[in-house]
């Protein structure tokens, strides 16, 4: 029998890929000779860089700058002209060296690595959103690929408050030229109460009067860039991801939003991997009600049912009623808090957990 493994990263424990290198000793080691065949997903935020190296793309090294302007080492995937570029890798929480910095975080790193991209002659570009320290609408990352934002002084959302107007005239030529799909997992719009600051600038050390200012930022800059572009994108559903980059990425990148767990899956080949298995097994850190807004889960578990393939899932641990699960397409969960109650220990054990797992999983249907 061929087994599936397409999981998302256990946030804090594991990556993906060692979430499938765990689960598949477990299989293996309960039922010797299963084909298994290991595939890291993500939905387009933390992770999708490494599940796009792990599905054979190569990886090219780039010298950006980080949400707090330090330098930092970063990459990009490629192959066959695609470039899968990651926002978390490069201006994403993880890549601050001090304190958030809610009022002055940026995204021009990411426009960096997008503009490195263009000059090694990538002709489709997948950016990867989720994750990111800034909430500065995309700015940095459009003045990284050429623009011009008069009247601004500094980077960062706050920054914007001051702009009086936005010149593209000196934007990169290629961006002309490129395909851009931009990966989300979010529907929120760029401004308002479910907007970019409100919803996401706490997560991200924003005080209720940083909240405020950044909002008003916010609006002066989907202001300038309307008024350059044409575009009317605010209130557009993903417009808000990733602190305001989705907005960016339609407006001035001309870009797609799409489903990020949907694009990941595509991109790496599932289902043709799909085509090949008996069993699925997915999973991600916590399964909650985030998981059916277009968590990678929720993916693997749609493309499966509609294959007719069984699909189960694991967890660290698993918030979801029954009648959540089988509206999902899971026909089991197997969460790792069954084992070991206490999260701080399950999250240390996690990999040596995965495996008792992955043996139950093949004593349950390997049989």
């Amino acid at each position: 029998m061929s087994v599936l493994i397409a999981p998302d990263k256990f946030k804090g424990s594991l990556t993906a890929r060692e979430v499938c290198e765990h689960l598949a000793a477990g299989i293996t080691g309960r039922a010797p000779g299963t084909q298994v065949a290991a595939l890291p997903v993500a939905d387009g935020g933390e992770g999708t860089l490494e599940a796009a190296l792990a599905a054979g793309f190569r990886r090219v090294a780039v010298q950006a700058e980080g949400p707090d302007a330090r330098p930092v080492a970063t990459s990009y995937a490629e192959r066959d002209g695609v470039a899968v570029i990651e926002l978390a890798d490069v201006s994403g929480l993880g890549r601050l060296t001090g304190p958030p910095a809610p009022r002055t975080a940026t995204s021009y790193g990411t426009g960096q690595v997008i503009r490195a991209a263009l000059d090694g002659g990538c002709r489709r570009i997948v950016l990867g959103l989720g994750g990111s320290a800034c909430t500065d609408g995309g700015a940095g990352l459009a003045e990284a690929l050429g623009a011009r934002l008069e009247g601004v002084t500094g980077r960062g959302g706050a920054a914007l408050s001051a702009i009086d107007r936005l010149d593209l005239s000196r934007l990169h030529p290629r961006l002309a030229e490129v395909e851009i799909d931009i990966a989300i997992d979010v529907d929120n719009p760029l401004l308002g109460p479910y907007g970019a600051a409100a919803v996401y600038g706490p997560q991200k050390g924003a005080t209720p009067r940083d909240v405020a200012d950044l909002e008003t930022a916010l609006a002066r800059w989907s202001q300038a860039v309307a008024a350059a572009t044409g575009v009317e994108a605010a209130c557009v559903p993903g417009a808000g991801a990733a602190g305001g980059v989705g907005y960016a990425g339609l407006t001035i990148l001309r870009g797609r939003l799409r489903s990020g767990i949907e694009l990941v899956l595509d991109l790496v080949g599932f289902p043709a991997h799909l085509a090949a298995a008996k069993l699925v097994v997915t999973g991600e850190g916590s399964l909650d009600h985030q998981t059916a807004r277009g968590k990678a889960p929720a993916g693997v578990a749609a493309m499966a049912v509609a294959a007719g393939t069984p699909v189960v899932a694991v967890a660290g641990r698993s918030l979801l009623p029954p009648a959540a699960i089988e509206r999902l397409g899971l026909d089991r969960v197997y969460p790792l808090s069954a084992l070991e109650p206490d999260g701080r220990r399950s999250m240390q054990r996690a990999g040596a957990l995965l495996e008792l797992v992955g043996g139950q999983i093949a004593d349950d249907w390997l049989a």
